[in-house]
């Protein structure tokens, strides 16, 4: 995870509230799009203190940042450091200024980000932080920490699908297009591999049971979704608005072959 950049590649950036967020749900895109030639970059908002059962917050934040940059180095990513505590995400000027520095540094072309209702309040709040953020890329009057230029770029937002692919009151989440990932399942087990951390604390808070086998079922879920791929994963496109000029897909053209927009959602918007 080196600190150079290449400049001539297109850039995603990934933002997750949790070190694991962003494997679980988004991990077998990102490693399509780095197979494809794209820069990689995570931000995790949270720093999982409060991901544990038995440490204390200092001990779990240190391991979850190395099992972070260790998932991340899986497919060449460039890790950014955290910003808060656990459940300490709220919607707040701080944390947004926080976030659109990075924006600006990184200059994404695709950012993938949270589902807006989910049935964690840290995700649904994370993907409004970076939403925000990325509106705000090119404002010069909004504070950015650390300040950096703005910059007016186009960029496209895509949210994940739900952790479980329902929203908060258990209703069913489609997507507007699919990611297929089965030629990246073991870079993207992988990656969720290398939190170690997690597997005993969601087995003892949820009774997840199976950690690595809960994102392959749900990924196949995805998939049966998609209607024609073995594992995938979901995302619908944020408006254009404030973006980006409208009907533009640059995961789509990304993906190819490997992508599908569900047309029957298209017709009900």
């Amino acid at each position: 995870m080196t600190e150079r950049r290449k400049v001539d590649r297109p850039t995603v950036l990934a933002v997750g509230a949790h070190p694991d967020d962003i494997e679980f749900m988004m991990g077998g895109t990102l490693a399509l799009l780095e197979k494809r030639g794209w820069e990689i970059n995570l931000l995790t908002v949270g720093n999982g203190s409060c991901g544990t059962a038995t440490e204390s917050s200092a001990a779990i934040i240190k391991k979850r940042k190395k099992e972070a940059q260790d998932a991340g180095a899986v497919i060449g990513a460039h890790w950014h450091r955290s910003f808060c505590n656990d459940l300490e995400i709220t919607y707040t000027p701080e944390l947004i200024s926080r976030i659109l520095a990075v924006v600006r540094k990184v200059k994404p072309r695709i950012m993938l980000v949270p589902s807006p209702t989910d049935y964690m309040e840290d995700h649904s709040i994370t993907a409004r932080l970076a939403v925000t953020a990325g509106f705000a890329r090119g404002m010069r009057n909004f504070p950015c920490k650390p300040h950096i230029q703005p910059a007016d770029f186009p960029l496209t937002v895509y949210h994940a699908l739900p952790y479980g692919l329902r929203g908060p009151l258990r209703e069913r989440i489609r997507a507007g297009q699919y990611a297929d990932i089965s030629e990246v399942m073991e870079a993207k087990t992988r990656m969720l591999a290398c939190h170690r951390s997690q597997k005993e604390w969601l087995d003892r808070s949820q009774g997840l049971g199976s950690y690595l086998e809960e994102m392959k079922k749900q990924s196949r879920e995805a998939g049966k979704m998609a209607g024609k791929f073995k594992m995938a994963e979901g995302w619908r496109r944020r408006s254009h608005l404030g973006f980006t000029i409208k009907d533009t897909d640059p995961l789509g053209e990304a993906l190819g072959k490997k992508g599908r927009t569900d047309q029957k959602y298209g017709k009900h918007l």
